[in-house]
C-alpha cells in the first residue's frame, strides 16, 4: 500500500476553496499511485474555524462538499477533516471515503478548552471508536487532541489496529515538534501500533500552523518527519507480504530554536497578508532593532516589491537612526521615503498651546510624536491600500510602552509574541542568512527617541531582568510575593507587575500579531480591564 500524507494550508472559511485544494491534492496522489490520502483536522473548514461553525448554511456547505470528495474516491481512499451536524448536534468529524462511499466516519472524543483552543463552544466530544480494514491493514482513526490523552491509544490497542491515524490542527509554540515527538512515541507504545501524524501547515489570525506531520512505528522509530511551515504531499510505503512493515523515508532537517521561530513569524505574516487579500504593507522604519525586524521578516514573507518603509524623523532624531534606515531599506530594496513630523507636531503644539498653558512638559509631547506618524502611516495604508505592520514588541506591549493611536496603529504586530531580548536574538539570527541589519542597530542601546538622550532602560528594568520577570508572571502565572522571592528586586518587580496590570486596556485595543510562546497576549490571556484583583499572592 502506498500512503499518502497531504500537510496542506486550508483557508479558514473558504470551504468550496479548500475542496478545490483538496480534490486536487487527491488527483496527484492518485497520479502517483497512492491508495489512501490523509489530510488535517477540519480540512473542508479551516481550523478554527470559531463562529462560522454556527453560520445556518454550514450544514449544507459541507455536504455538497463531502459528496465532491466522495465522487473522487475510484481507485483511491481519502481520510478528511469536517464538521459533521447530526441530530442537532454538531461534531468535530473525520471519514474515511473509498470507492465513492464513506465507509467509517469518527468523532473526536477529547476537545481541548485551554490556551487558544475553545471546541466546547461547538462541538460535541464523541464517544465510539473507528476501525476500517483497508486493503489488509487495520487503520484506527483519531483527532488533534484525542492523541494527547491515553486512554484512546489503550482503547484501540483492544481492536489489535496496524495503524492510528491523527487528523491534526497544531498550533505552533516554541519546542512544540519536540513534544509531539515525544508525545507520539509514547503513544505508538500503548496502542500498540504505528501513527500517522498530519498536521496542517500556514498562517491563521494570530495562529501559524507549522506542518511538522509525522510517521512513527510502534517501537518509537520516527519513520518519516515532513519539512516544517511548507506544504508538502508526501509518501511512505506500507509493506503486508509479512505482517505489516513502515520502511523508514526521509526526515526533515531539524531546526534550531532561532530558525523555528523566525519561520513562523514570516508564515504569520505571509497568510495574514494573502488570505486577507492585502497588496502590500507598510511599516515605520525608526533606525531601532524592532523596526529593522520586522522590515527583513515583511521581505521574507512578501518579497520586497511589496513592502514599502518610512522614516519620520523630529528633532530627537539621531543622526545614527536616520542612516542605518536608509541602509536597511536599500539593502533589503523595499520602497522607501522619509516624511518629516515636525511641521505636524508644530501645528498640534500651536493649537494646543492655550489648553496646555502653565502645564510642565510631560509624556503628553512624546505621544504627540507617535500619533503623528501613525496618521501618516495609516493614511498612506487607506491611499495605498497597504496593511500596516506595527513594530512592538511582547516585552513592550506586556507594560504598556506604547501609545495608543500612535506606534500602536496599524493592522498587525509582527513582533507581538517576541520579548525583547529574542528580538536582539532573531536580529542577530537573520544577519547569519544575510547581512540585513546594521550591527551598531543590534548593539546600541535601544530608545524610543521622543526626548534628548532617551534610553529604555531610564523606565524599565534591563532587558534582561524584564523579560525574566514577564515570563514569570505572564507565561508562568507566578505571584508577585513568588517573583521576589525567586531573587529579583522586590521594586523592580511590583513596578512591572502594576505596568502589566493597568495596561490591560492598551493590549485591548492593540493589533493581533503572531503567537510563537505558549502564553501570547490574545486567545491565551482574557483578563478583564476592570478588576480588582491582588496581584501578591
Amino acid at each position: 500500500m502506498k500512503l499518502a500524507m497531504a500537510q496542506i494550508n486550508p483557508h479558514v472559511g473558504a470551504i468550496e476553496g479548500n475542496t478545490l485544494v483538496i480534490l486536487q491534492t487527491i488527483a496527484e496522489a492518485k497520479a502517483q499511485g497512492a491508495d489512501l490520502v490523509i489530510f488535517p483536522e477540519l480540512t473542508l473548514t479551516g481550523y478554527p474555524p470559531e463562529d462560522l461553525l454556527l453560520r445556518p448554511s454550514l450544514k449544507a456547505r459541507v455536504e455538497r462538499s463531502l459528496d465532491e470528495i466522495a465522487m473522487a474516491t475510484d481507485g483511491i481512499a481519502v481520510v478528511v477533516g469536517y464538521p459533521r451536524h447530526e441530530e442537532g448536534k454538531l461534531y468535530n468529524a473525520a471519514g474515511f471515503f473509498d470507492g465513492g462511499q464513506l465507509v467509517g466516519e469518527y468523532f473526536k472524543q477529547k476537545l481541548p478548552n485551554y490556551q487558544v483552543f475553545d471546541e466546547h463552544r461547538y462541538f460535541t466530544p464523541g464517544s465510539e471508536l473507528m476501525l476500517v480494514d483497508f486493503l489488509g491493514v487495520n487503520f484506527g482513526v483519531s483527532i488533534c487532541e484525542d492523541i494527547w490523552h491515553p486512554g484512546l491509544c489503550e482503547d484501540y490497542s483492544q481492536g489489535e489496529i496496524d495503524v492510528l491515524i491523527n487528523l491534526s490542527a497544531s498550533p505552533f509554540h516554541q519546542n512544540k515538534q519536540s513534544e509531539r515527538i515525544e508525545l507520539l512515541q509514547q503513544r505508538a507504545s500503548e496502542a500498540n501500533a504505528a501513527i500517522v501524524y498530519v498536521n496542517q501547515v500556514g498562517g491563521q489570525d494570530e495562529l501559524v500552523f507549522d506542518g511538522g506531520s509525522l510517521l512513527v512505528a510502534k517501537d518509537g522509530e520516527i519513520l518519516s518527519e515532513l519539512i516544517r511551515y511548507e506544504e508538502q504531499l508526501a509518501y511512505v510505503d506500507i509493506n503486508t507480504d509479512d505482517g505489516v512493515k513502515i520502511p523508514a523515508t526521509e526526515r526533515a532537517a531539524e531546526l534550531s530554536y532561532l530558525d523555528s521561530a523566525y519561520q513562523a513569524l514570516v508564515v504569520g505574516v505571509r497568510d495574514y497578508v494573502n488570505k486577507n487579500g492585502f497588496p502590500s504593507v507598510v511599516l515605520g522604519l525608526s533606525g531601532g532593532i524592532d523596526s529593522a525586524l520586522t522590515l527583513a521578516i515583511a521581505v521574507d514573507a512578501l518579497g520586497a516589491e511589496r513592502v514599502s518603509a518610512v522614516m519620520m524623523p523630529f528633532r530627537y532624531t539621531s543622526e545614527m537612526s536616520i542612516q542605518d534606515a536608509a541602509e536597511e531599506a536599500t539593502t533589503l530594496g523595499v520602497d522607501y521615503q522619509v516624511i518629516s513630523i515636525e511641521g505636524i507636531y508644530d501645528s498640534f503644539m500651536k493649537e494646543l498651546a492655550p489648553h496646555f498653558e502653565g502645564r510642565e512638559v510631560d509624556t503628553t509631547e512624546q505621544n504627540l510624536q507617535a500619533r503623528a506618524r501613525g496618521v501618516l502611516l495609516m493614511a498612506l495604508s487607506n491611499k495605498n491600500g497597504s496593511l500596516v505592520l506595527t513594530t512592538g514588541n511582547k516585552s513592550e506591549v506586556a507594560v504598556g510602552y506604547s501609545t495608543l493611536y500612535g506606534d500602536m496603529a496599524g493592522g498587525f504586530d509582527v513582533l507581538k509574541d517576541v520579548p525583547k531580548t529574542l528580538v536582539f536574538e532573531l536580529s542577530a539570527y537573520r544577519n547569519t542568512l544575510s547581512p540585513v541589519i546594521p550591527q551598531r542597530v543590534i548593539d546600541r542601546p535601544p530608545s524610543a527617541e521622543l526626548a534628548p538622550d532617551q534610553k529604555d532602560e531610564d523606565n524599565l528594568p534591563s532587558y534582561d531582568i524584564l523579560d525574566q520577570i514577564l515570563y514569570r508572571y505572564i507565561d508562568c502565572d507566578e505571584s508577585r510575593d513568588m517573583i521576589i522571592a525567586a531573587g529579583f528586586d522586590a521594586d523592580d518587580v511590583h513596578r512591572v507587575v502594576r505596568l502589566v496590570d493597568v495596561n490591560e486596556y492598551k493590549r485591548r485595543q492593540a493589533p493581533i500579531g503572531v503567537r510563537i510562546s505558549q502564553r501570547g497576549f490574545g486567545r491565551d490571556r482574557r483578563y478583564p480591564i476592570t478588576n480588582g484583583w491582588k496581584p501578591g499572592i
